[in-house]
């Protein structure tokens, strides 16, 4: 049977126990999931979503009977190439979420799905943390974390994943599952398999006996080292048990799957300083490092210096440090349990830095607000080289370790050796204090001389760190396909047997991600490539890392932010090929975009937000929406036409609002429920629900204000009620009696302001409507006629400028920049609070902070404001964006469900009864999906203030 017949048998057996929704063979999504965060590309025949170990466990055995290779994705985003596959990609992202903790949270059981920031998330009210700290710890998940042994700036060797790695579940490639914390599981397997524990017994002994073997093993992993197989296990444990877990840690997928791990906890300290450390040496720098490594505490042995991180001159350069020229820093942090040993520590340190010429005095701060800005000047090395790189190029992060005796000479020869390969960019960065460093180099792979001067530099590197130094070719990054090659070189033929066998014993075939670790291709580093052609001016700098995912709300839906950048790649290269199968193709892929790409996409740009480029995935929606909508469209036209008639447009509205709730009321929430999901299905009108509010008209509240109005200088607010709010009011089952409009006035006189509305105010928008639907020019439009009736309102900008709507002043900011604009929570922080007086209920509330909240920066001050009002504020965790996105909660209420599946359990599990927040669409959605009424968070200011008299 040939290879395409196989996978259209095991697609054939597969579907009878995985539903096709999570089965992906056509073009689009096999591309999308083929791609991950390194610089190769491998297209997936079958991607398979997995939801449960089961599922694994038969897809194993269905692919091992057809002898099918098999690959395995968490978060993609390793850099060596170890999550992409040509045959089968099995993902276990979303779903794979689950976890427990032991009392005192010392140990904690995991599924490989779990964001590593997530574990600290859950670990942090305990005082305790995951170990392991990789710089992806915000959007690595914790399969991949341990799968590839990440490390990072803290964990060094000591509190690794192999260290801290209690017991682990897995599935081997003939389906078997092995628990090895669990005694049955393990008297069974002994049973199933005698052979399989006498092998690793056998092989236990066999590198034991060989001390000169056994020596080498521990002198390698005394630094970082994750090239090739961790072979640690066969001289530091004894149990066979115990081996085989731990043979997981950074086996990259090529010994079996792993289906939940066992892990201690890392004590989290509460006293921490640092200090930037400058020396106009790069030689110097590093001695003062050795140095610092050896600073120990008298009566634990424990390292002061927890983390020192090198940055040399080209890296502070691309961070624009002013502090001197051709200078080297180095991060350097220390942590205590009390501020008085933090105090001696800093002594201490200070003290041992006495002998070496810095460039400016030593200072270290325990001032959180100043020692983070030194760790984002760290954090935005990558980010900063990345976003400077010319366009086209690849952003390519090596990882090397060195032992700390040798890090002065090392460092200054590799400085040399990029250098000498005309890498004048290349940044060198990283855990000093662990030997490890990283070096940035943007790299070009479209001529055959790029791919020979890239070719050349490996094999310098390959020199100088294993022949010279005797170092580790892979740190923390994993083998991969990168450095499959150098393996046998970086070990020896004998270790690497050692290696070979566990392979030979967990995968006979070969078939668990082929061509990571074991490569027989000498060249296999320098082929594959991945290409990333100029797609869209606001996604060109996009280094496909991933970090975004973690905010996009459809990523594991439909698509994510990362991979709609990676099919309008494709696409944009397909656009310049005059190949007919690439045309064909190229067809393809714009059709199966439409949906999961263009529709589905929310546009809140929250991905930008965890992108260390800052790029937002909606403003490329925005503009592909664009060229679907020229001006001599039908869909512009009646575009333009709403925006030249809007009031009009809203007069319309208001009587359809008013039928829908007629119909709620004769008929039902079952029925119109029922009734209407089936006309947006047929007809693909919006879909109605019970939160859907009635008509509203602020004619009233306007002509209420005119009859107030004073010469007088008494406080003046300019209010502009969004036009949601304009024409939305309340919802048939509201706990309140008054609409946002009349709330917002009523709270604003208590504090003893008068109110000036804008005029023409029903004719007036943001633009957010049309800029989501991409007629951008549209929305800029209504934007320049919102500032000019706004400005005038507001006396050229004398009074402070309120709008209730906060996705409506996000891009109020944006577009208008001289006037004082607020929405409600940052509004009533500022200028009403010393006018009210606060009274805390104990009742507990839900908070939603919105995207634009958060993109404004003021997610702190709306949770300030909430917990002026309520001692029991629930901000529910792993809700992001709502997905409600304007109007798409109506039109595609699928995306507002996905992103809120994990909020009704937690509201029901803390018994809230009501939820404030400070977008109208957005609370419609929140309502819909929580199973309680989300309101303004005005209106909870209302409840708890009473005037102040003065």
């Amino acid at each position: 049977m040939n290879i395409e017949k196989k996978h259209k048998t095991f697609l054939r057996d597969i579907s009878q126990f995985i539903p096709q929704e999570r089965i992906y063979t056509d073009e689009l999504r096999r591309l999308a999931w083929g791609t991950d965060a390194g610089f190769y590309r491998l297209i997936p025949q079958i991607v398979v979503r997995s939801d449960n170990e089961i599922e694994v466990s038969k897809l194993l055995s269905v692919a091992n009977r057809y002898r099918l290779p098999v690959t395995f994705r968490a978060a993609g985003t390793s850099l060596s190439g170890q999550a992409i596959s040509d045959s089968i990609l099995i993902i276990a992202g979303k779903h794979w979420e689950r976890y427990s903790i032991n009392e005192d949270a010392s140990r904690i059981t995991m599924q490989p799905g779990i964001v590593g920031q997530r574990v600290n998330e859950i670990l942090k009210p305990y005082g305790r943390k995951f170990a392991p700290d990789p710089a992806s710890v915000k959007s690595a998940m914790v399969g991949g974390i341990v799968m590839n042994n990440a490390s990072g700036m803290n964990c060094g060797t000591h509190a690794n994943s192999d260290k801290v790695l209690l017991s682990a579940r897995i599935v081997l490639v003939d389906g078997t599952l092995l628990d090895t914390g669990d005694s049955r599981s393990r008297q069974n397997f002994a049973k199933k398999k005698p052979e399989f524990i006498h092998q690793i017994e056998s092989l236990r002994d066999l590198v034991r006996k060989d001390t000169q073997l056994a020596e080498r093993i521990r002198y390698k992993y005394s630094i970082k080292n994750v090239t090739g197989l961790n072979i640690l296990p066969f001289i530091a444990l004894d149990d066979p048990f115990d081996i085989i877990a731990h043979l997981m840690v950074g086996s990259e997928g090529t010994l079996a799957f792993l289906s939940e791990v066992t892990m201690r906890t890392e004590y989290d300290y509460p006293y921490k300083a640092s200090a930037m450390l400058y020396f106009e040496d790069i030689k110097e720098a590093c001695k003062a490092v050795v140095t610092m490594k050896k600073l120990t505490l008298a009566s634990s042995k424990e390292l002061i210096v927890k983390g020192a991180e090198l940055l040399d001159c080209k890296s502070l350069a691309s961070v624009n440090d002013q502090t001197g020229s051709g200078l080297t820093a180095v991060l350097t942090e220390t942590k205590a349990s009390t501020a008085e040993e933090l105090k001696a520590n800093i002594a201490c340190i200070e003290e041992t830095l006495k002998s070496f010429p810095t460039y400016i005095p030593v200072h270290f701060t325990d001032i959180e607000s100043e020692y983070a800005a030194y760790w984002a000047i760290r954090s935005g090395i990558f980010p900063s080289v990345g976003g400077t790189r010319p366009l086209g190029t690849t952003c390519l992060i090596e990882d090397i370790a060195f032992h700390i005796e040798d890090l002065p000479e090392a460092t200054a020869e590799l400085q040399q050796l990029l250098v000498r390969h005309g890498y004048d960019d290349a940044c060198i960065y990283g855990h000093a204090l662990e030997g490890n460093y990283h070096f940035i180099i943007n790299q070009s792979f479209a001529t055959d001389a790029e791919v020979k001067r890239y070719e050349e530099l490996m094999n310098d590197v390959k020199t100088l760190v294993v022949d010279k130094y005797d170092g580790s070719l892979k740190a923390e990054h994993g083998t991969g396909r990168n450095m499959a090659p150098f393996v046998k070189y970086e070990w020896g033929e004998t270790a690497y047997e050692v290696m070979r066998v566990v392979k030979q014993l967990f995968d006979p075939k070969g078939l668990l991600n082929p061509g990571v670790i074991f490569n027989d291709d000498p060249q296999c580093h320098i082929k594959n490539f991945k290409p990333l052609p100029l797609t869209n001016v606001h996604v060109d700098k996009c280094i496909e890392c991933g970090f975004c995912e973690v905010n996009c709300l459809t990523c594991g839906f439909t698509l994510s932010s990362r991979q709609r950048i990676i099919i309008q790649r494709e696409i944009s290269r397909l656009k310049h090929s005059e190949d007919v199968d690439d045309q064909h193709r190229l067809q393809i892929l714009q059709k199966q975009y439409r949906y999961p790409g263009n529709q589905t996409c929310a546009g809140d740009g929250l991905c930008s937000m965890s992108c260390p480029m800052g790029i937002n995935t909606g403003d490329l929606t925005h503009d592909l929406r664009q060229e679907e909508l020229p001006k001599e469209s039908m869909g512009y036209s009646v575009g333009n036409f709403a925006a030249n008639h809007f009031a009009e447009i809203k007069s319309v509205l208001r009587p359809v609002l008013t039928l829908a709730d007629a119909a709620h009321g004769i008929i039902g929430t079952a029925a119109m429920r029922s009734i209407t999901k089936s006309m947006h299905y047929v007809f693909g009108i919006p879909q109605w629900t019970a939160a859907m509010p009635k008509a509203y008209n602020a004619k009233n509240e306007q002509r209420i204000a005119k009859r107030n109005i004073s010469h007088e200088e008494v406080l003046k607010v300019v209010y502009f009620p969004s036009c949601i709010n304009q024409t939305m009011g309340l919802e048939r089952k509201s706990p309140e009696e008054m609409p946002l409009v009349s709330k917002m006035v009523s709270l604003l006189q208590k504090a003893g302001y008068e109110i000036i509305f804008p005029k023409k105010m029903d004719n007036l928008c943001c633009g957010t409507i049309w800029e989501s639907k991409g007629m951008i020019d549209i929305a800029d439009r209504k934007a320049a006629e919102l500032e000019a009736a706004l400005y005038e309102a507001s006396e050229e900008g004398k009074y402070p400028v309120l709008c209730d709507q906060s996705p409506c002043l996000h891009r109020m900011r944006h577009t208008i920049k001289k006037l004082k604009l607020y929405e409600p929570a940052e509004f009533i922080y500022a200028f009403l609070k010393d006018k009210l007086a606060f009274t805390q209920s104990n009742k507990p509330i839900a908070l939603h902070i919105t995207c634009s909240m958060r993109k404004m920066g003021l997610a702190d001050q709306i949770t300030a404001l909430a917990k002026l009002c309520s001692t029991q504020v629930l901000i529910p965790e792993e809700v992001g964006c709502c997905g409600f996105a304007g109007d798409k909660g109506f039109t595609h209420p699928e995306v507002n469900t996905y992103a809120l599946r994990k909020l009704k359990p937690q509201i029901e599990k803390a018994g809230i009864q009501i939820g404030y927040s400070n977008s109208r669409t957005c609370e419609i959605g929140l309502t819909t999906n929580s199973g309680i009424p989300y309101v303004s968070i005005v209106y909870l200011v209302d409840k708890c203030t009473t005037k102040i008299n003065k």
